[in-house]
């Protein structure tokens, strides 16, 4: 059996209530709720929250909401790691064991079922305990440049004359989704396991949302995915 959790905690501070402000025409956590459902590759899609407003709109949008995140998983210090493992222990103390988890941001609306399906799919048909997706960064690290003592310093000097093309690309998390094995999840507490395999997706696709500035870039990006 999978599940898919979607964490959404209520306390956001630089966007109020972040995880259920309107994007683009219904409540971002739709986006991922309606991801996961519509993947059909769930036997569970549900979302773990201390706040009654999002846990009323995700169960609308049809997520399970069996239980209320409690006190220990909702204060600022507590991991995705600790989320996910209440989860799970919650389930199992009704008898339900899950054999693959995806973790989903609730402000993930680049997030598609397509992706999810890639993605649960890499993890059922290799030995991987995690799949994530990841995105090429747009200029290369290798040319970064350090700040000293008011003057620019080359922090890769040996990558100086090397052509943009001839540099291996890297990599950053997309931020949006970890499909993980729970076993291997239950055993190492890692749910981005050693042996992770990557979906690579494009720039046009991922936009961090940690601020108002950052919202609308990523509703920009967004009309432009959709059409």
């Amino acid at each position: 059996m999978n599940i898919a959790i979607i964490t959404a905690r209520g306390g956001s501070k630089r966007i109020p209530q972040k995880n259920i402000k309107e994007f683009y025409g219904k409540p971002i956590i739709c986006y991922s709720i309606e991801a996961a459902l519509k993947s059909k590759c769930f036997d569970t899609v549900m979302v773990s929250t201390d706040d009654y407003k999002i846990a009323d709109i995700a169960s609308g949008a049809g997520a399970e909401v069996p239980f209320m995140r409690s006190s220990e998983t909702s204060d600022d210090y507590a991991t995705t790691t600790d989320v996910i493992k209440e989860v799970l222990d919650n389930y199992e103390k009704i008898g339900r064991h899950y054999d693959l988890g995806c973790c989903i941001y609730p402000t993930a609306p680049f997030v598609t079922d397509s992706k999810l399906n890639e993605a649960m799919n890499l993890l059922s048909n290799s030995n991987a305990d995690s799949v994530m997706p990841v995105v090429a960064y747009s200029f290369p690290p290798q040319r970064a440049v350090l700040v000293k003592d008011g003057v620019l310093v080359q922090q890769y000097p040996e990558y100086y004359s090397c052509r943009s093309q001839d540099l291996e690309p890297i990599y950053h998390d997309a931020g949006q989704f970890y499909a993980f094995n729970i076993t291997r999840f239950e055993k190492t507490g890692k749910i981005v396991g050693d042996n992770t395999v990557p979906i690579i997706v494009s720039d046009l696709e991922v936009q961090d949302i940690d601020n108002y500035e950052d919202w609308e870039i990523a509703e920009m990006k967004y009309r432009l995915m959709i059409k």
